[in-house]
């Protein structure tokens, strides 16, 4: 499944990692790599062995520095509308992967690599992390899935970030919410394996049954997400899940 731009392993845990390579020390997104990506996490989504899957950029500069100025300064409104509608398209292959997506995210973390990290599930930064959709200094506005981030953040800290273009640092990723965890750089791949290890060990169909939740939710008004989720409580005691991980739990040693 290896592409130029994008490396997979799948290890005997059904834990993937997908990485961006070759794109430069920012792990820039240009229409090569974006594609590459695309395919990457396609092709893993169907997977049945996978568990859950990290995303990470080649070395710790960056986990994406953003997309790539050079080819976008070059772009016509009609290339474009073709160039925003991969990446749009990356997003959606990253959100619609049926298990656990986790974003290892050191350094830099910017405009459409932000984009990525946000429709990932889950986000693990290092102490010296920066993040930032600074767009509008180069004369386009934030899209696409930019619209994740008044969801994640609030709609304060979402209007600062996208107006001002300015980066943040990983404390007020972390304050604001927009990271799960922040650790120092030496302790990022511990911290990144032990939750990938952690969720691989928890029932392969419930973790499946609520992430496909979670997005449902996204969708569907309060009420009718609580009427639903009535009969995906039900459909969980098909699978044999609850009834293996309860006995376990009553069992443990005490």
């Amino acid at each position: 499944m290896n592409r130029t731009h994008a490396s997979f392993e799948l290890d005997n845990l059904g834990i993937a990692t997908l990485t961006v390579t070759q794109a430069g020390s920012l792990n820039l997104l240009g229409s090569p790599a974006i594609a590459d990506l695309r395919a990457a996490v396609a092709e893993a989504r169907d997977d049945k062995a996978l568990r859950v899957l990290v995303m990470r950029g080649s070395g710790d500069k960056a986990f994406i520095g953003g997309a790539d100025i050079h080819e976008m300064s070059t772009l016509t409104p009609p290339a474009a509308q073709r160039f925003i509608g991969g990446l749009r398209d990356l997003c959606e292959e990253i959100r619609r992967v049926p298990v656990p997506v986790i974003a290892r995210l050191p350094g830099w973390t910017l405009g459409g690599g932000l984009e990525v990290a946000m429709a990932c599930d889950l986000r693990i930064c290092s102490e010296d992390a920066r993040f930032g959709m600074p767009e509008v200094r180069v004369g386009i506005p934030s899209v696409i899935h930019a619209a994740l981030l008044p969801r994640l953040i609030g709609q304060s800290p979402a209007a600062w970030m996208l107006l001002t273009g300015e980066s943040i640092d990983a404390a007020t990723a972390r304050s604001w919410g927009l990271v799960h965890r922040r650790v120092a750089l030496s302790d990022l791949d511990t911290a990144v394996d032990d939750t990938a290890r952690s969720l691989a060990g928890l029932g392969e169909r419930v973790l499946r049954q609520q992430k496909r939740l979670l997005r449902s939710w996204e969708q569907h008004t309060l009420d009718d997400s609580i009427a639903a989720s009535v009969a995906e409580f039900s459909h969980s005691f098909e699978t044999g899940e609850p009834q293996r991980y309860m006995t376990a739990f009553l069992n443990r040693p005490r």
